[in-house]
């Protein structure tokens, strides 16, 4: 049976995908409005649990280290995964926001032009450089060794090490407005994808400068950045439905239509997919796209993110739940 639950924990807030990461055999969420907890993926233990302000904009695990960017907060902290540890902050200006990680330097800033971008060191937080002025972009999204950056109708690559520009492409429209979710989809070392005003799907590569358009819609698209599952791209549209596409050469496979709004994740099961429902259905589809099987979650549902072993955690109203949809199963 789809969505058989194998472990629950009460958040006492509203569930985040932004204050959500999973790295291995752990699980780390922000809850109780200002703490954070790393629980054991496998039953959900805690492993431990710290205090972190509240509303972080971001959570984010990069090998041994968590990053948490509290929302009321001037300070990047970093903790030790394993042990909760603080390992270091750095100083920033306030509403900063965005975070990625790579192994020479973590990016923060650029959160609506509010703040410079900044760089520190990932193993120590010392400053490795800032951009003159306030700058604005999505979210950015490591690519090619490098950091996507993009902002209206431009996006570019830079060096996390300096902030040297690596490439940069023009975009056919300006970039859909994501706010602080992900902007750019990867789908292979030289391609990455972007959400351009609310129909087209602009490709990029790194080997070149030109952009290509791999799909336009009829009608129109929600603001969520292309998902890339099982070799599909994952499209939302505005009647409640996800687009599947080729990302080879953009033909629309299929369109499942659930008719209300859909939480966000599409993850692989086996040689189909389950989807969710905003409203708490649990969807498993085939191949194909066709629905076999649903089932209602019996809460409100945010997100799914799928762990590749037939297991999923799926985000609710109040809650994470580990759940199992696919065939195989502990225990099985």
């Amino acid at each position: 049976m789809i969505g058989k639950t194998l472990w629950e924990r009460q958040l006492h807030q509203r569930g985040s995908t932004s204050a959500l990461a999973i790295a291995g055999d752990r699980v780390v969420v922000h809850e109780r409005h200002n703490r954070l907890a790393c629980l054991d993926r496998h039953d959900g233990a805690v492993r431990w649990d710290v205090p972190v302000g509240t509303w972080p904009r971001a959570v984010v695990v990069y090998g041994d280290r968590c990053l948490v960017l509290p929302q009321n907060s001037d300070q990047l902290v970093c903790l030790d995964l394993p042990t909760g540890s603080v390992m270091w902050r750095a100083g920033l200006r306030g509403y900063s926001g965005h975070v990625v990680a790579t192994p020479e330097a973590v990016l923060v800033g650029g959160w609506r032009g509010y703040t410079p971008i900044v760089a520190v060191n990932l193993q120590d937080g010392r400053p490795l450089w800032r951009t003159q002025q306030c700058a604005a972009t999505v979210r950015p999204e490591p690519w090619g060794g490098g950091v996507m950056l993009g902002s209206g109708s431009e996006a570019w690559l830079i060096d996390p090490r300096d902030g040297m520009e690596l490439g940069r492409w023009r975009l056919p429209e300006p970039l859909a407005d994501t706010d602080n979710r992900q902007a750019f989809t990867v789908i292979g070392p030289d391609r990455c994808l972007a959400l351009c005003g609310t129909r087209s799907v602009a490709a990029m590569r790194l080997s070149s400068s030109i952009v290509e358009q791999l799909f336009r819609h009829d009608t129109g698209l929600l603001g969520f950045a292309p998902e890339f599952t099982g070799g599909v791209v994952w499209l939302r549209d505005r009647q409640g439905g996800y687009l599947a596409v080729d990302p080879e050469d953009g033909s629309e496979l299929w369109h499942v239509d659930v008719a209300q709004p859909l939480a966000d994740g599409v993850v692989r099961d086996g040689d189909g997919f389950v989807i969710g429902s905003q409203g708490g259905v649990l969807l498993r589809l085939r191949s194909d796209g066709q629905v076999l099987e649903r089932a209602s979650s019996a809460a409100r549902i945010a997100a799914l993110r799928g762990l590749g072993t037939g297991e999923v955690i799926m985000v609710t109203k109040g809650t994470l739940r580990m759940i199992a949809v696919g065939p195989f199963r502990r225990g099985e």
